[in-house]
C-alpha cells in the first residue's frame, strides 16, 4: 500500500473517531436537537449570555459545567410588575445573595436545572453570585 494513502486514511479515521470527544458536557444536547434547556453555563459565563423569550415562555437554565452556580435576578433591572426569580426561590435579591454566602443557598449543582416563566415583557438582568466578579452575567429579553 502507498505510504501516503495509508497515512491519509489513518489520519482521517483518527480525526473522525475523536470528533465526538471534542463536545463538552451537554453540548451534544444542543448540537443534536435534544436540548432540554435554553441557557447553559460554563465555568464563568451563561451560554448564551442574552436570550430572547416570549411572554408566558418558561426559560430553563442548566448547569453544564463542573462548578456550582446561581441564577440571581438583579431587582433594579426587573420590569414593573415582574416577579423576582432566583435559584432557591428566594423572594428578593438581598436574601438570595445572603443565602449563598451563609450556606450556599440557591446552589445549582452540576447538571441541575432551574426554570422561570416570564409573564411581563422587558429586559431581565441576572448574575451568578459566586462568579459575578468573573463576568458571569446574563439577560433575558421578553417580547410580546
Amino acid at each position: 500500500m502507498n505510504r501516503r494513502v495509508y497515512l491519509a486514511a489513518a489520519g482521517s479515521a483518527v480525526c473522525t473517531g475523536l470528533a465526538g470527544c471534542l463536545v463538552v458536557g451537554d453540548a451534544t444536547d444542543q448540537l443534536f436537537g435534544g436540548a432540554e434547556y435554553d441557557i447553559g453555563m460554563s465555568r464563568n459565563e451563561f451560554l448564551p449570555d442574552e436570550y430572547e423569550a416570549s411572554v408566558g415562555e418558561t426559560v430553563v437554565w442548566k448547569n453544564t459545567s463542573e462548578a456550582d452556580h446561581t441564577v440571581t435576578a438583579l431587582e433594579r433591572s426587573l420590569p414593573e410588575g415582574a416577579d423576582y426569580f432566583a435559584t432557591g426561590d428566594f423572594e428578593d435579591e438581598e436574601t438570595a445573595i445572603d443565602a449563598w454566602y451563609e450556606h450556599r443557598g440557591g446552589r445549582l449543582g452540576t447538571r441541575e436545572t432551574y426554570e422561570h416563566t416570564f409573564e411581563v415583557p422587558g429586559s431581565y438582568d441576572y448574575i451568578c453570585e459566586p462568579h459575578v466578579r468573573g463576568g458571569m452575567v446574563g439577560r433575558v429579553v421578553v417580547t410580546e
